[in-house]
């Protein structure tokens, strides 16, 4: 019998609880995850959180038909200009809810945390999902915490799950797009995926570059309360606007016409976008939508998104058409046209 033995992996079963970095203990379900949970996810979430964040949250019923929504975020790195993996978190969901026209009421949040993560990194990104809750009006009602060996997890994921209510007469589906309509962008595009990639690979574009995450559903309220019939919103993230207008042109069968010269591309996205290869319409965001509405009230739900700040910057970028039936198709500055396809692979893996 060898008298060698190997300590590799090994986990101390009763850790110091006074430690700078997450330990296995922490996701124990014992005194160290009660620490853990008490001591920081508490007043890191601050007045978002529920007074009795329980396995199982009991909720008043709000009248109206309901919207469920889960998403899981992985970005890398965890901080970038402008937002960090804890907004990204909260301003996913709640915008997914947003896109079917819902008022965000609830969210869940899950975290798996990576054994050895700096306990002030997992304080920052809590904070940051708390303040991104209060911003956007939501509750945090429950949550759950694990620990992954160091070696099977990189930093911190987080899954969030949300509950918003629908309003009466509100029918927004990404099928609904018919001939005729005009497609709107909210703003400037490209913005967070380039913000990301700017910090992940070290690299400067001689000014500085923000990522647009932001909460929608207060501009999407405002849209509505035109009373126009909006047929589709999406929020273009992953594969950007390109794969959000496919998907609107093949759900709906309709073709889409694209105005290459209206699209809002900002002049540094645009020179980063040159440097890396990367196609600005590919590129993620997670702070702008794209709406389908009728030609006939589409003036006036502009004039709406330019009221509210998220939508200062909205424009018309194409339309509806019944030529090129499920394909997007755009009229470059030359006078030529373009297929706009989806992207092949990831462009920006773990972007958001």
């Amino acid at each position: 019998m060898s008298n060698d033995l190997d300590f590799e992996g090994w986990t101390c079963p009763m850790p110091l609880r006074d430690t700078p970095t997450i330990v296995m203990g922490h996701g124990g379900g014992g005194a160290m995850s009660g620490d853990l949970i008490e001591s920081l996810f508490l007043p890191s979430f601050g007045g978002a959180a529920a007074a009795d964040l329980a396995d199982a949250a009991v909720l008043p019923r709000p009248a109206g038909r309901l919207a469920f929504s889960t998403d899981s975020f992985v970005v890398k790195p965890m901080f970038f200009p402008g937002g960090s993996l804890g907004d990204l978190a909260v301003n996913g969901t709640v915008n997914d809810l947003a896109m079917v026209g819902a008022t965000p009421v609830y969210l869940s949040t899950a975290f798996i945390l990576a054994e050895g993560t700096a306990m002030s990194d997992v304080g920052r990104v809590a904070t940051a999902v708390g303040k991104a809750a209060e911003r956007a009006g939501v509750q945090l009602v429950t949550g759950d915490t694990k620990v992954v060996e160091h070696h099977a997890g990189d930093g911190i994921y987080i899954n969030t799950a949300g509950i918003g209510v629908i309003p009466d007469g509100v029918t927004i589906r990404p099928d609904r797009a018919e001939p005729g309509d005009v497609v709107i962008i909210s703003g400037d595009i490209g913005l967070h995926g380039v913000a990301v990639m700017s910090v992940r690979e070290g690299l400067e574009f001689g000014s500085s570059i923000v990522s647009d995450t932001a909460p929608l559903h207060e501009l999407v309220a405002d849209m509505l309360a035109t009373g126009a019939d909006i047929r589709v919103l999406r929020d273009p993230t992953r594969g950007g606007v390109s794969t959000t207008l496919n998907e609107i042109a093949r759900a709906s069968g309709v073709g889409i016409s694209l105005e290459e010269r209206s699209l809002p591309i900002p002049l540094e996205v645009r020179d980063a976008c040159g440097l890396l290869g990367l196609d600005p319409m590919q590129v993620a965001n997670e702070g702008k939508l794209v709406a389908v509405v009728p030609a006939d009230r589409a003036d006036e739900v502009l004039e709406a998104m330019h009221r509210h700040p998220l939508g200062v910057g909205a424009r018309r970028i194409g339309e509806c058409v019944t030529d090129h039936p499920r394909m997007v198709v755009a009229r470059t500055a030359l006078g030529g046209t373009r297929v706009v396809d989806l992207p092949i692979g990831e462009q920006l893996p773990r972007i958001c």
